[in-house]
């Protein structure tokens, strides 16, 4: 009989562990003491210079979060796409955790694919290996062969919905108890941000989700040539299998491993972070697991844009519309500098509560986010911002929804894993030009609004300084020139004839108007702006260039 599982329940999945004290205390116990023996190894030995002192305690590590089980190595997983979190001698001990980990018996494997598939694998795929390929938390790859085509197979480990209740449910309950004496302000119970996790485990052990996750997603990349999403084989797929065409790639482990393979690690960076905030920002639903393990670079591509494949669809998330145009809004904020604005966005999404003067939040928030686009652009990546906003936080009444939980794991572990191909890489220098990009050619009434609180101020006034500072953005480097200039003018043009422009052709005439009198100085500051940015010479560049990048 083929096995059925329950959504998560903080109660009734509390209530059930409560009920079996059999369960929960040895549990509980072993849980405490394992994390009090780490905590006093790592007090007298996390600060030795004896290589080999570390190499055995980063070892010691891997084997108490394997030991612990899947949710806590979910927990290690996030913690090995941080090198700006995690001494480098740990990281790669830990980096282990995303698809080297123990195997399970290879008979139970086996038996399980016969119980869901309805037949043994030698019936099924015409080479089936003796051994998994990989074996991460929740399940193990084989590398199938059927019709001369090869398929990754993966086969969930046993007994893995127990245990995934019961530990979800004990993380729960300690987190709760001992929130108030660890030193965490993040504004909102723990309990909460389990929940969401819990949630998403719980999704992530359900494999005929995950199946239609990947069709979803492949959905949503279909126009992007620089995204691969592997093909679902519907008749090996199961609630507890999942089988996909195979990926011969590359993990995006290390940079030196890329360049082994003649792949330029800059262009899987851009590939990767942009993907990002796409689904972030224009599909509104993502992957929340962006970790090496789960993508592979591809041949082909460019030196600006490498082919990227994602697997592993268990855990995604949705961000609603509003949240996402509040998302942008935020941002544009912070390149205009405009702090009270960017305090109704937070409050707006939840971060700040309604009764909050928000006055009293500008200068703080100028301290944590200002210079961002100047001087210290250099030094700004989201790890320095966090650190900031965690002192913030505890003179300020800020708190992290919960809905937001996966979306900041998302972002921070794919900035991390930029960071290991690149420990210079600023994640601002590939966001802010993509979202000045989005405003200027995505023409949707939503995209639109923003647009307008850019160009024109309450009055209808044009704002010079900050159309010249979004093109500057955008612009400013000689790469974006070459690639984004045609289609900005082009979206520009369309814009304004088109019937969605009228709002924008309506702004600039009355903002000729001054005191009941005509006025064209600004208006000639923006169009001798656009002339110069947009000039004949720029745009025989950009598609020389746009030409060559086809060829």
């Amino acid at each position: 009989m083929k096995k059925s599982y329950s959504k998560y329940s903080a109660k009734d999945d509390l209530l059930w562990l409560f009920l079996r004290p059999w369960i929960l205390i040895p549990r509980v116990l072993y849980i405490l003491l394992t994390f009090i023996f780490l905590f006093l190894r790592i007090l007298f030995q996390g600060n030795s210079k004896n290589k080999n002192v570390q190499k055995n305690l980063s070892k010691y590590l891997f084997d108490v979060i394997t030991d612990l089980g899947p949710c806590f190595i979910k927990l290690g997983q996030a913690l090995s796409t941080r090198p700006d979190l995690v001494r480098q001698d740990w990281l790669t001990e830990l980096t282990n955790l995303q698809d080297n980990l123990p195997a399970f018996d290879h008979k139970i494997a086996l038996k399980i694919i016969e119980e869901e598939l309805g037949a043994p694998v030698n019936e099924l795929f015409d080479e089936f290996p003796d051994s998994p390929i990989a074996s991460a938390s929740l399940g193990q790859v084989y590398k199938a062969k059927i019709n001369n085509t090869y398929l990754a197979v993966k086969v969930q480990r046993p007994n893995l919905y127990f245990l995934i209740r019961r530990d979800v449910v004990i993380l729960r309950f300690l987190g709760t108890f001992l929130s108030p004496f660890l030193p965490l302000n993040i504004g909102v119970g723990i309990g909460e941000i389990i929940d969401e996790f819990g949630k998403a485990l719980f999704d992530e052990i359900d494999y005929q989700k995950e199946a239609e996750n990947a069709l979803r997603f492949a959905f949503l990349f279909k126009e992007n040539p620089n995204i691969f999403i592997p093909k679902l084989e519907k008749q090996f797929s199961s609630k507890r299998i999942i089988t996909t065409s195979w990926i011969d790639g590359v993990k995006l482990r290390d940079r030196a491993l890329l360049e082994e393979n003649n792949l330029i690690p800059a262009s899987f960076i851009k590939t990767c972070v942009i993907s990002g905030l796409q689904q972030l920002f224009e599909f509104g639903y993502f992957h929340a697991d962006p970790h090496p393990g789960n993508m592979f670079a591809l041949k082909g591509g460019n030196a600006d844009c490498g082919n990227l494949a994602y697997v592993d669809f268990g855990m995604m998330d949705n961000i609603t519309n509003s949240d996402r145009l509040t998302l942008i809004k935020a941002i544009v904020h912070i390149i205009n500098e405009e702090y009270f604005l960017l305090a109704e966005d937070f409050q707006k999404l939840g971060f700040l509560t309604k009764e909050q003067d928000l006055q009293k939040l500008v200068e703080p928030l100028k301290e944590v986010l200002g210079g961002s686009l100047g001087a210290e652009v250099g030094n700004f990546n989201l790890k320095n911002v966090t650190d900031k906003f965690s002192k913030l936080m505890y003179s300020y009444p800020f708190r992290v929804p919960s809905r937001f939980a996966l979306i900041i794991r998302a972002v921070v572990s794919q900035e991390g894993l930029a960071l290991r191909l690149d420990p210079e890489f600023k994640i601002l220098k590939i966001a802010y030009p993509y979202i000045a990009k989005k405003l200027l050619t995505d023409n949707s009434e939503e995209i639109l609004d923003i647009l307008l609180e850019v160009v024109f101020d309450k009055k209808g006034q044009i704002q010079i300084e900050k159309v010249e500072s979004l093109l500057n953005i955008l612009f400013k480097d000689s790469e974006n020139i070459n690639s984004d200039l045609i289609p900005v003018a082009n979206a520009g043009l369309k814009l304004f004839v088109s019937k969605k422009g009228s709002e924008v052709r309506k702004n600039l005439l009355l903002s000729l108007i001054k005191d009941e009198k005509l006025e064209f100085s600004d208006a000639k500051k923006l169009f001798g702006l656009i002339r110069d940015t947009f000039s004949p010479l720029n745009i025989a560049k950009s598609a020389v260039q746009n030409i060559i990048s086809t060829v």
